[in-house]
Order: C-alpha cells, then sequence, then structure tokens
C-alpha cells in the first residue's frame, strides 16, 4: 500500500482543522492503517489524540520538526491506537523557516521525511496552521503515488469565505512548483452555529463561486465534540453523538479521493 495523503486547511482560525483531522484519522483508522501529523506549532492535534497538554515538555525533541531536519520520520512517530499514529507538534516549529535556511532544505523537505514510512500507512492525515508559511505549503507539497488532497475548512462567516480562493491560491502554487498530483478533495462546512440565518446565503455563494466542491456533508458543531478534546475516544459515553456529522464525511471523503 502507498498512503493518501489528505492535508486541513484554511487560513483562518478556529474553523475546526485541528477537530476535523483527528476525528478523520480516528474514523480511518477503524479499516485502515492512519499516521496523523500536526503541522501547527499550537499542538492541538496532537493534545487532541494524545490528551497531552504539556507538549513542550513531553514532546521536547520529539515532533515533526526534528523529522523533517533529520530528514526520516520513523523516530518519531508514536502510537495511539490500533492502525492509528501520529507525529507531535509543539511551539518548537516556530522555528522551522529558520532551521530550514540553516540546512538548505526546500518545500519537499517533509516528502523526503515520509519517504521511509510512505508504504507504511493507507493514509496521512495533516493538520495545518490558520497562517500561510511553511508549515502550510510543505504538506500540500507534499507528493504521493496514491494522490494527495486538500479538504478546505470552511465555518460559514465572511472571513472565512474570503479566505477559500486565497487558500485554493496556495494549493495552485503548491501544484505548480512542487506536487502536480495534489487535488482538492473539497469545501467541508463546519459551521460555528447551525442556526444562523445567513448559513443557506453562504452555502448558495461557495456553490455558485464552487461548483461540485462542497461536500454535500455539513459538520454541525456540538457539544460532545468539543468534549472530545476532554473525555477523549475511547470509553466515551457521548462518542456516538459527538461523531455524528464526521461518519457520513469520511464516507464522502474516501468516495471523492477514490
Amino acid at each position: 500500500m502507498t498512503a493518501k495523503i489528505v492535508t486541513f486547511g484554511i487560513s483562518k482560525g478556529g474553523c475546526s482543522k485541528s477537530t476535523s483531522s483527528g476525528i478523520t484519522s480516528f474514523l480511518l483508522s477503524n479499516d485502515e492503517k492512519v499516521l496523523a501529523i500536526d503541522m501547527d506549532g499550537q499542538g492541538n492535534l496532537t493534545s487532541f489524540l494524545t490528551g497531552e497538554y504539556d507538549i513542550c515538555n513531553v514532546f521536547e525533541e520529539k515532533t515533526i520538526l526534528e523529522a523533517i531536519i533529520e530528514g526520516d520520520a520513523r523516530s518519531y512517530i508514536i502510537k495511539i491506537k490500533e492502525n492509528l499514529d501520529l507525529i507531535p507538534a509543539n511551539d518548537f516549529l516556530a522555528t522551522l523557516p529558520r532551521k530550514m535556511f540553516e540546512k538548505g532544505l526546500k518545500l519537499d523537505a517533509l516528502q523526503k521525511a515520509l519517504e521511509p514510512v510512505m508504504e507504511d500507512y493507507d493514509w496521512i492525515i495533516i493538520d495545518t496552521p490558520p497562517a500561510l508559511s511553511e508549515q502550510t505549503v510543505m504538506p500540500l507539497s507534499t507528493y504521493s503515488k496514491a494522490g494527495s488532497y486538500a479538504v478546505v475548512m470552511f465555518d460559514g462567516s465572511m472571513f472565512a469565505y474570503y479566505a477559500i480562493p486565497k487558500f485554493l491560491e496556495i494549493i495552485d502554487g503548491a501544484k505548480d512548483r512542487y506536487n502536480p498530483q495534489l487535488q482538492t478533495a473539497g469545501i467541508l462546512f463546519s459551521l460555528i452555529d447551525a442556526r444562523a440565518k445567513e448559513n443557506e446565503v453562504m452555502i448558495e455563494a461557495v456553490e455558485e463561486d464552487y461548483p461540485n466542491l462542497r461536500f454535500g456533508t455539513i459538520i454541525k458543531r456540538k457539544a460532545s465534540t468539543r468534549r472530545l478534546a476532554i473525555e477523549g475516544f475511547e470509553g466515551n459515553s457521548e462518542l456516538k453523538n459527538a461523531l455524528e456529522y464526521y461518519i457520513p464525511f469520511v464516507e464522502e471523503l474516501k468516495k471523492r479521493v477514490n
């Protein structure tokens, strides 16, 4: 097998990138082997999947930063559960641009670090920060012969609406320069307030501007989903309720990338 790469991103915070990439990784791992990668120095995906919040101390020099600099991810993979592994991140990922300059690394550095493990997984799911940086462009530039895809997050706000074309430009740039196989899997709505009157207007606007890109599934934010960061996945009595909207999204994602 060769891993399909799926990068979650948008140049705006609060759009559920970390939650969506974490839940997607968990659900895919029920049937297939998954490597989740945290490319956001805030480490939210790391905390979400491990339950650790003192990420600078717990994962000191054990993160994606070291994997990229070393050019080999194998020593930095930690096991979360059966079929689900993680390469964590912490605040020191902010030093990546300087480290890349010092080492003469290019935007294909993540791809080189992942080459030794690309055949070990069915999926590589990557969380990115809400900014244009190496941490965002590098995952999009990572090639896999099984396919590389981007999921564009959208929270229903006007700010996120104007961030969509900017992120699509980043995708096009990565495709042109480094990753000719990169495709946009779709735009995933994760609504801040599912009851807001403007949601229908925003849905229509996105469908008109980007026909056939919107996922049919709409993620409605639920308290039980937010509590996953506290309760975790295992032994969580609310798990079925928390994953309600993500289960059909993951099935839709599978169909789109296949």
